[in-house]
């Protein structure tokens, strides 16, 4: 790692005004402010077709584990679908592994139409488990994201507060000692 951190936010939202992305450059703000470089890899400019693992390099996924790999820091945002998060994160996800992921620090962000968002990120936390990444403690949900935007902008100051902080916390804990690996994954070595 350099002196300066970089994070990347990987944004798993293919809607054109997306509040997740909203949501996301506002976390990347706040992490750039804090002395970080920063990127944000919108989904909708790559070509990911669904993963087949007998092709792991279709479409635009080398340009993704590279942006990936070369990040500290990685800020996962998504739209709460059914419960969970978006199919094309999902996607993203199965072209990463361990290499891109392994003892990096993590952030998960997530934006609701209605109010229950918490069960995306427990889904995303569980992932990055099992990628031996380290999650961070704070995260970031917002419900009813609709009426939570001013344009660019959140209206409430909670808001704010609460996903500037994820950007923060990302820059803050970018070299933080991973733990030794999870159970999860020393026994998740891939499926051949």
């Amino acid at each position: 790692m350099s002196d300066q951190p970089h994070v990347a936010a990987v944004c798993g939202s293919l809607r054109e005004e997306s509040y997740t992305r909203k949501a996301l450059r506002i976390a990347l703000d706040a992490a750039e402010e804090t002395g970080a470089s920063v990127d944000l890899i919108d989904l909708r400019s790559l070509d990911l077709p669904v993963f087949d693992p007998d092709d792991e390099d279709a479409g635009d996924a080398a340009e993704l584990r590279d942006r990936i790999g070369q990040a500290d820091s990685i800020l996962l945002g998504t739209p709460v679908y059914h419960g969970s998060y978006s199919s094309v994160l999902k996607t993203a996800l199965d072209y990463c592994g361990f290499d891109e992921f392994e003892h990096k620090t993590i952030g998960l962000l997530c934006v609701a139409g209605g109010s229950f968002p918490v069960t995306s990120l427990d889904h995303l936390r569980s992932v990055c488990r099992s990628l031996n990444a380290w999650v961070l403690p704070h995260q970031a949900a917002l419900p009813r994201a609709r009426t939570k935007f001013d344009g660019e902008s959140l209206r409430e100051e909670s808001d704010r507060d609460r996903v500037r902080t994820l950007g923060q916390r990302a820059v803050e804990y970018a070299s933080i000692e991973p733990d030794p690996p999870y159970i999860e994954s020393t026994e998740n070595v891939g499926a051949d």
